[in-house]
């Protein structure tokens, strides 16, 4: 698979903002015509976080186009709010609920339990069981991160760029450790800044943690960690330097400063367990994983707007190794000191 085909499939296009305020958190819906009611339940990032949530939400808008189906979403303001939220979604008899995030897991497989006609699926991770009544839906988002690390290195002018992190855990060390790798591939003599912001929503936080980062030496950032990472790109535009955006091409929050994005196609796995849903071949119990392959993963299209072909071109050469199984991303501390001390 070509960069130029890649980016294509990866391209996020962004929708209006009347789609995303057009069900607020705690809006019921009524069942109409015998269609299928699916609603998404956010962490607490939200619908409009630029990032992973508005991705989900995009998925849904698109299987309400294509598919006919009604939907709808809850917010979470605080992790508190995710059990409350289902059992409003449960009691307004919903075909099924999608928990988007890690943090909706425990959560989801609590209301599984209680609930074993309910169907649910939980979005960027799973269980080592997955529950008969839930289907699992997880991102190779290291093959993106690879990439966007590799960007990272070829670019920088000071051999010195960062990451900055939401929350330790697994699906955010695997940005860290994919990008970290892909930044050593391309220049073994980089360093790389890392630390964690602790939130998901703190932009505030997001944005003083790059502002160090930048007069400690980096000048290109990536950032994965939703809305702190907005913060971060906010950082960039006023210093002058370089962001790296994540899960959406996030390169209209600073055309000129956003050099790409890790895209993570969080709509694709949403609009295909929909479309699981409505052709009656739901399969609980079952995790899906989806990577460049299926064009779920990747670098969008706004990247050749910063980026060097010459650059450009070594991605699609990592990409093709990707693919014919001579490349493997690390997704975690142990798998990328392995790579590296290689």
């Amino acid at each position: 698979m070509t960069f130029k085909k890649l980016v294509s499939l990866a391209t996020v296009t962004a929708l209006s903002a009347s789609l995303l305020v057009g069900c607020s958190s705690g809006e019921s819906e009524k069942k109409e015509d015998g269609k299928l009611k699916i609603a998404m339940v956010t962490d607490v990032a939200g619908v409009n976080d630029q990032s992973f949530n508005q991705s989900a939400w995009e998925g849904l808008e698109k299987a309400k186009k294509d598919l006919g189906v009604d939907v709808t979403y809850l917010e979470s303001k605080q992790d508190s709010d995710y059990a409350s939220n289902i059992e409003t979604l449960v009691d307004q008899d919903t075909d099924l609920i999608l928990g988007v995030g890690m943090k909706l897991a425990p959560a989801i497989e609590e209301a599984s339990k209680m609930y074993p006609d309910q169907k649910f699926a939980l979005i960027d991770e799973t269980y080592p069981e997955v529950p008969k009544n839930i289907e699992a839906v997880q991102f190779n988002s290291e093959q993106s991160a690879y990439l966007a690390g590799i960007v990272a290195g070829k670019m920088t002018k000071t051999n010195n760029v960062g990451f900055i992190g939401g929350m330790e855990l697994p699906v955010i060390e695997a940005f860290q450790y994919g990008y970290m790798a892909g930044v050593k591939a391309a220049n073994p003599e980089a360093k790389i800044q890392v630390q964690y912001a602790n939130s998901f929503t703190d932009q505030a936080k997001g944005k003083a943690i790059a502002k160090q980062m930048y007069s400690q030496g980096a000048d290109i950032i990536f950032t994965a960690g939703g809305d702190v990472g907005t913060g971060a790109i906010e950082a960039a535009k006023e210093e002058g330097k370089y962001a790296i955006g994540v899960d959406r091409d996030q390169s209209s929050l600073a055309p000129k400063n956003v050099l790409t994005s890790a895209i993570k196609r969080v709509d694709v796995g949403v609009y295909d367990v929909v479309e699981k849903l409505k052709e009656g071949k739901f399969e609980g119990g079952t995790t899906t994983v989806y990577g460049l392959k299926e064009g779920a993963v990747g670098l969008p299209e706004s990247t050749k707007n910063l980026v060097p072909q010459d650059v450009m071109d070594y991605v699609n050469q990592q990409i093709e190794k990707f693919e014919k199984g001579e490349l493997k991303a690390p997704k975690n501390e142990k798998e990328y000191n392995e790579m590296v001390n290689q």
